[in-house]
């Protein structure tokens, strides 16, 4: 969801059954209904803006944005599964991580699709849906936690980020199939940084590292959406 942008609703319907009423925001997300379910598409681009306002000019997602709104869609009967598309440079580690838990923690059938790049704390927002994928030509960089200007109390300072850092490495490892250790020497890695330390892996890598389910653009990623959507109907009521 990004700034300047007011939503507004288009509606249409496939003389064909009904197959593919839509429903459009202008800022980027799309309530499609199929015969397999009906699926909310929502993008994750720009910077992650969090406590801070980012420039006039930069492209945004906004969390007190995004946060209400997957509440809404987890509570939702007319939503059956989300799709996000992420193309983010990362931005607020925290406000970064408070939409990844939420994502993490939905109920209903998630996937998500890297296009562009996934940077930062991007990384935990493309492994935070039930299912990941990175189309090949995607970038995800790698690297610490880090802050600029200037620090007070330094030794506090940097056992906080280190603490947030650890928090990183612990939710990706734990929404993907890369281990803490390998996540952390990615992190810390030299040859690929010119002027600083960490790795930029593109879609193939990220899918060997373990840290993306599989390679793969918008039709793989529906189909996976539809298949657990089917599932999750399919699957008996609670006694």
């Amino acid at each position: 969801m990004t700034e300047n942008t007011k939503p507004t609703e288009t509606a249409g319907t496939d003389e064909k059954g009904g197959e593919a009423t839509q429903s459009i925001l202008d800022f980027g997300s799309a309530l499609t209904r199929t015969l397999h379910g009906a699926v909310y598409c929502l993008t994750i681009i720009g910077q992650i803006e969090g406590h801070n306002t980012a420039g006039n000019t930069a492209k945004t997602t906004k969390y007190e944005h995004v946060l209400p709104l997957l509440v809404k869609l987890e509570e939702s009967d007319e939503v059956d599964g989300v799709l996000f598309l992420l193309n983010t440079v990362g931005g607020d580690v925290e406000a970064g991580l408070a939409i990844a838990e939420l994502i993490a923690g939905m109920t209903k059938p998630t996937v998500s699709i890297v296009l562009g790049g996934s940077h930062s704390i991007g990384v935990p927002l493309a492994v935070a849906a039930k299912r990941s994928f990175a189309v090949p030509s995607a970038a995800m960089t790698i690297h610490p936690v880090r802050t600029s200007g200037t620090v007070i109390a330094a030794p506090q300072t940097y056992h906080y980020f280190q603490r947030l850092q650890e928090r990183i490495v612990s939710f990706v490892s734990a929404h993907s199939r890369i281990t803490p250790k390998r996540f952390e020497e990615l992190m810390l890695k030299k040859e690929d940084m010119a002027a600083d330390v960490g790795s930029v892996l593109y879609g193939e890598e990220a899918v060997r590292e373990g840290i993306i389910d599989a390679v793969g653009g918008l039709s793989d990623g529906l189909t996976a959406l539809y298949e657990m959507i089917e599932k999750q109907k399919n699957k008996p009521a609670a006694q």
